[in-house]
C-alpha cells in the first residue's frame, strides 16, 4: 500500500487535528507558551555591503519570473513509493514519515538501526531530482497508510510504561522514562552521524514525541483539570530531546513543531518551525491559528507564541516549514493575496511567518498558470535576482567578476551551496569553470512585513531590510584561448552528486537557462597588455600560519587578507607576466599606521615596499613596486615581513 495517506485518511486526520486545536484553545494560561510578550521587535539590518570594483563595467541583467520548482522551496507532497514525484503543481520537495520502530528493529538492543525504509525512500525522492522532508514518530493515529500506528519500537517493552490515549485509540509511551530518554537521545545522535548534510535531504522535523509526533498528546496534557493525565514530557525532559537534535545537526536544517515547546529551548538554537495548520481560521467568531492576536489569530496561534518567546526572528537564520492545513488546501489561494471563510489573510501569513515551504496535498489540483499561487510560491523561501554583473568587456591574466543579487522572497536561501563562475563559448559550451567563496545565505530580503506588536506602523508596514547584495571574486584566465566568451554563473545543487535530475536553483532573470547557468554577457579574451588585478582573499592564494581573510567594505572584492607578517605570509598564486620581463606591482592596502612589507616574485629576492598611514582599515591606499616576472601565469609573489606587521593587502595589480 503506497504511503500516502488515502483521501479518507487525510480527512480523518483533518478532523482530528480541528478538534485538537479547539481543544488547545481552551486550556488554560499556565500552559508553556503564556510567556510574558518579549516579542524580538524590529531586527537590526545587517551590515551594507562592499561597493562593486570601479574599474569594472557594469552590464544590467533583465529580469523574470522564477521558477516554481526551485530547490528547497514551494510546496511538498506525500512520498508515494513507485508514484511519480512530479505530477501535479511543479515542486522540488517530498514529505515522508517514517515510524521509529521501522528504523529501530533489533527488539533486544535499542542502540542498533536499520535505515534501508529512510535511505530507500530518499534515493527514489532523489531519482526524480526531489530532496526530502522528514518526521519520524511513536504514535500516529490510525497509521499512516503504510506505516504503522504504533512505532514504539519493542526494544522498550519492559523498560518503558505504555499509556493508551483512548481519545485517538493510539499508545503513548512514558516520555519521562530515562531508558526512553536515552533510547532517543541515542537514536537522534546515530541519525545525524548518518543523514547530517545529506544532499538527498533538505529539512527534517524533530518529531518523536507526542501525537503524529507534532508534540501535543491532546486530551492527556498538562490540562489535568479535565481529569485526564498528562502524556507529555516534563520541559527539561522535552529539552533534552532538542539538544540531542542540536547537537547531531550541524549543517541540516531543523524544524520544531512550536516555537515555545519545551519551555522555548529551541528559541537560542539553530531549529525552525513547522505551523501544520497554516493560515487556517476556526472557531465562532473565526479566529486565526498562525497570524497573531493583533491581526485576530486566537491566543495559542503560531505566531502569538513566536511573538510571545521572542522568537518571531527565528527565520533569519532558521527555516519555516509546515503544511497547508488540509480543510482549506483546495481553496487556500483563491482569495489571493488576502483570504476568505476559513482561510487568513495568505499573504500575511506567508511574509510574517517569512515561510520557506508547506506540504501541500491539494496542490496537485492546482493550475500551474493559476497567477494567485504562482505569486504565493515565488513570494515563499527565497526569490533571487542578479541586477547587474561587473567585469572587464576584455580580459587575461587574472582578471575580477561581481554579482549584485537581491532576493524579493520573505527568507534567506539556508544552505551554503557553491556558486560557480563559468565561461561559455560560441557553441555554448562551458569551458571553463570557476568555484566561488560566495554566501548566498547572505542575500536577505530586501523588504519585511512589521508585526503590529512593533508599534512601527498601521498594518502592512515594510521596512527596508537586506541589500542588493555584491559579490566579487578574481579568476585567472591563463589557458583559455583568445576569442569571444560569455560570463556565466550557476548554483551547485548537491543532489547532483547523487541524482542527475537534481532540481537547478535558477534566478528570475532573462539570461537563466534550464541547464542552471545564468547568461552574465559577453566578454572577449585576449592578451592585449592590460593591467590584471588579483585579489589578495581569491581562493587560490595561499595563506601562511595566522594570516587571515577578513571583510572590507572599502576593498575591491569586499575583503582583504590582514595578519601578514612576523613570520605569516600572503602568496598571490597565478600571477600572469606575460611576455616576461620587468613589470609595476601595484599594491592595494590598508593600515592605521605607517608599516613596511616585502614582496617577492616566485624564489627572487624581496623588495622592501614602505607603507603609510591610510588613515584606517577600512580606507584603501596603494603603493608601487618594480619586479621581474617570468613569462607565462605560474608567477607567484609573495608578501611577508620578517621582523614586525605588514599592512593589510586588498589587491595587486600586474601591468
Amino acid at each position: 500500500m503506497p504511503a500516502l495517506v488515502l483521501p479518507s485518511r487525510r480527512l480523518h486526520r483533518a478532523v482530528l487535528a480541528a478538534l485538537a486545536a479547539v481543544a488547545l484553545a481552551l486550556l488554560p494560561t499556565a500552559q508553556a507558551w503564556a510567556l510574558a510578550p518579549v516579542p524580538g521587535g524590529v531586527p537590526p539590518r545587517p551590515s551594507a555591503p562592499a561597493s562593486p570594483d570601479p574599474a569594472l563595467q557594469a552590464h544590467p541583467l533583465a529580469s523574470a519570473s522564477s521558477p516554481l520548482d526551485n530547490p528547497l522551496k514551494g510546496f511538498a507532497r506525500f512520498y508515494s513509493p513507485g508514484s511519480d514525484q512530479n505530477t501535479g503543481y511543479p515542486r522540488s520537495l517530498t514529505w515522508s514519515y517514517f515510524g521509529l520502530s521501522e528504523v529501530m528493529t533489533d527488539a533486544a538492543d535499542c542502540s542498533k538501526y536499520n535505515w534501508s525504509i529512510i535511505d530507500d525512500a530518499l534515493n527514489e525522492i532523489a531519482s526524480y531530482g526531489n530532496q526530502a522532508a522528514v518526521r519520524l514518530y511513536l504514535e500516529y493515529p490510525g497509521g499512516s497508510g503504510s506505516h504503522p500506528g504504533n512505532a514504539i519500537p519493542h526494544c522498550f517493552d519492559g523498560h518503558v510504561t505504555y499509556r493508551t490515549n483512548s481519545s485517538w485509540g493510539t499508545t503513548s509511551p512514558d516520555y519521562d522514562n530515562a531508558y526512553l530518554l536515552s533510547a532517543l537521545s541515542g537514536f537522534v545522535a546515530a541519525f545525524g552521524a548518518r543523514y547530517d548534510g545529506d544532499p538527498r535531504i533538505g529539512f527534517i522535523h524533530l518529531g518523536l514525541i507526542g501525537l503524529w509526533g507534532e508534540w501535543h498528546t491532546w486530551p492527556y496534557d498538562t490540562d489535568t483539570a479535565d481529569g485526564l493525565p498528562n502524556y507529555m514530557p516534563t520541559d527539561a525532559h522535552a529539552a533534552q530531546i532538542l539538544q540531542a537534535y542540536d547537537n547531531a545537526f550541524g549543517k541540516t536544517k531543523l524544524e520544531l513543531r512550536y516555537p515555545d515547546a519545551a519551555a522555548g529551548a529551541a528559541t537560542n538554537r539553530d531549529i525552525g518551525y513547522h505551523d501544520d495548520s497554516f493560515c487556517y481560521r476556526e472557531g465562532s467568531p473565526l479566529a486565526g491559528v498562525t497570524l497573531p492576536q493583533s491581526l485576530g489569530g486566537a491566543g495559542w496561534a503560531q505566531l502569538q507564541r513566536a511573538l510571545s518567546a521572542g522568537a518571531e526572528n527565528k527565520w533569519i537564520t532558521a527555516s519555516m516549514g509546515g503544511e497547508v492545513r488540509p480543510e482549506i488546501q483546495p481553496s487556500a489561494f483563491v482569495s489571493w493575496p488576502g483570504g476568505s471563510g476559513q482561510v487568513d489573510d495568505m499573504k500575511a501569513c506567508i511574509e510574517l511567518e517569512h515561510t520557506t515551504w508547506k506540504i501541500n496535498e491539494g496542490s496537485q489540483s492546482y493550475s500551474p498558470s493559476d497567477p494567485n499561487v504562482a505569486a504565493a510560491v515565488r513570494l515563499m523561501g527565497y526569490d533571487l535576482t542578479v541586477g547587474n554583473a561587473y567585469f572587464k568587456n576584455t580580459a587575461s591574466g587574472t582578471t575580477n567578476v561581481g554579482v549584485r543579487i537581491s532576493n524579493n522572497g520573505v527568507a534567506p536561501f539556508y544552505y551554503p551551496w557553491t556558486v560557480t563562475l563559468g565561461l561559455k563559448n560560441s557553441a555554448g559550451s562551458v569551458v571553463k569553470t570557476f568555484d566561488t567563496p560566495w554566501d548566498l545565505r547572505t542575500v536577505m530580503p530586501l523588504k519585511i512585513r512589521a508585526f503590529p506588536d512593533w508599534g512601527v506602523g498601521s498594518d502592512p508596514t515594510y521596512r527596508d531590510y537586506g541589500y542588493p547584495q555584491y559579490f566579487q571574486t578574481g579568476v585567472n584566465l591563463s589557458g583559455v584561448p583568445n576569442g569571444s566568451y560569455q560570463w556565466v554563473l550557476r548554483v551547485k545543487n548537491p543532489l547532483e552528486t547523487v541524482s542527475a535530475n537534481a532540481k537547478k536553483l535558477r534566478f528570475a532573470n532573462a539570461t537563466q537557462g534550464a541547464d542552471g547557468w545564468l547568461g552574465l554577457g559577453p566578454v572577449t579574451v585576449g592578451t592585449g597588455g592590460t593591467a590584471a588585478q588579483y585579489e589578495a582573499e581569491a581562493a587560490g592564494n595561499t595563506l601562511t600560519g595566522g594570516a587571515v581573510t577578513a571583510a572590507c567594505t572599502a576593498c575591491s572584492g569586499g575583503a582583504k587578507v590582514g595578519y601578514i607578517g612576523n613570520g605569516d605570509t600572503l602568496k598571490v598564486n597565478g600571477v600572469a607576466g606575460g611576455t616576461g620581463g620587468t613589470r609595476t606591482i601595484t599594491i592595494a592596502y590598508t593600515t592605521a599606521e605607517a608599516r613596511t612589507f616585502t614582496i617577492a616574485a616566485g624564489g627572487g629576492a624581496p623588495v622592501t615596499v614602505s607603507a603609510p598611514s591610510t588613515g584606517g582599515w577600512n580606507t584603501v591606499g596603494t603603493v608601487t613596486a618594480t619586479l621581474s616576472l617570468n613569462s607565462g601565469s605560474s608567477n607567484s609573489l609573495t608578501i611577508a615581513n620578517p621582523t614586525g606587521w605588514a599592512p593589510d593587502i586588498d589587491r595587486v595589480t600586474v601591468a
